[in-house]
């Protein structure tokens, strides 16, 4: 166990914590449901579902202000998890079956406002059932609620004025968190416009994995992010969600990172906003 990873092998012997909320937050954005139907049929004991969509997300304007997935409103945020029952005492325990880009997007949002007891398990749920650790079925209401309180960290977050003056200062490095074809704007799947922000590198937040699927550890993480090192960082992914990974690797290394929320899907709502491809 570390400020920011639990292993497997400790969840499963503090199972029986009563100061630790466990939250699967599996979810498919190609099938936003599949995720909560994978959770009712098996889960860790005890986990409640966080949904992408409708617990740690907004809805998004018409604008497309935000991205896909706007960060949501503080007060239903606060309700939310409040619902779920953790309080800024809680310990939190979030994990997923994406490799953790689910699970990190909790993290950020707890640790964003002001939450100092979250973390994400080292592996994804699929390892959990290879080990034939036990599991439950159905949907777990919360025995009872308790009370958050959001206090966001504005130094978490960069906006896109702020990602459009680093392109002229050059005093963050800007990191974009796609699949390198997306980043060259080859492929795109998801949003309408093809290719990456200026002065972005490519750094997708699948690296941040082994090459069995697990979490690399602390020390491998700040091997891997030693190019960064003496500048900080600004992430930024599709929607705001997967780049949480990187996010989460970061601070686990010790460095100073920020979000870019709206991300991609955000930064092409405006036509004067440069893109390039390759």
């Amino acid at each position: 166990m570390t400020d920011f990873f639990v292993s497997s092998e400790w969840l499963k012997s503090n199972l029986q914590r009563n100061d630790m909320v466990i939250v699967d937050c599996r979810f498919d954005l190609a099938d936003a449901e599949r995720g909560k139907i994978e959770y009712s049929r098996s889960h860790i004991p005890g986990a409640v579902y966080a949904h992408l969509d409708n617990d740690l997300s907004a809805p998004r304007p018409p604008s497309g202000a935000g991205g896909r997935h706007p960060l949501p409103d503080l007060n239903c945020f606060q309700e939310k998890m409040g619902r779920l029952g953790i309080d800024n005492s809680t310990m939190v325990v979030a994990y997923d079956d994406q490799g953790g880009a689910m699970a990190s997007r909790l993290w950020w949002l707890l640790t964003y406002t002001g939450h100092k007891r979250a973390c994400v398990l080292s592996e994804p749920f699929s390892k959990w059932l290879k080990k034939e650790y036990p599991v439950e079925s159905g949907i777990i209401e919360p025995q009872q609620t308790a009370v958050y309180h959001a206090e966001p960290d504005p130094t978490m977050t960069a906006s896109m004025e702020e990602v459009k003056q680093n392109l002229y200062s050059g005093e963050a490095i800007l990191i974009d968190s796609r699949a390198p074809e997306r980043f060259a704007g080859v492929h795109e799947p998801i949003d309408h416009t093809a290719g990456h922000i200026p002065t972005a590198v490519n750094d997708n937040w699948q690296n941040r994995l082994d090459e069995s699927g697990n979490w690399k550890s602390e020390a491998e993480l700040r091997k891997d992010l030693s190019p960064y090192e003496g500048k900080e960082a600004i992430v930024y992914c599709g929607s705001g969600v997967t780049a949480c990974a990187n996010v989460l690797a970061f601070k686990a290394a010790g460095k100073e990172v920020r979000l870019y929320p709206g991300s991609w899907s955000e930064w092409i709502t405006r036509p004067d906003n440069p893109v390039n491809k390759g």
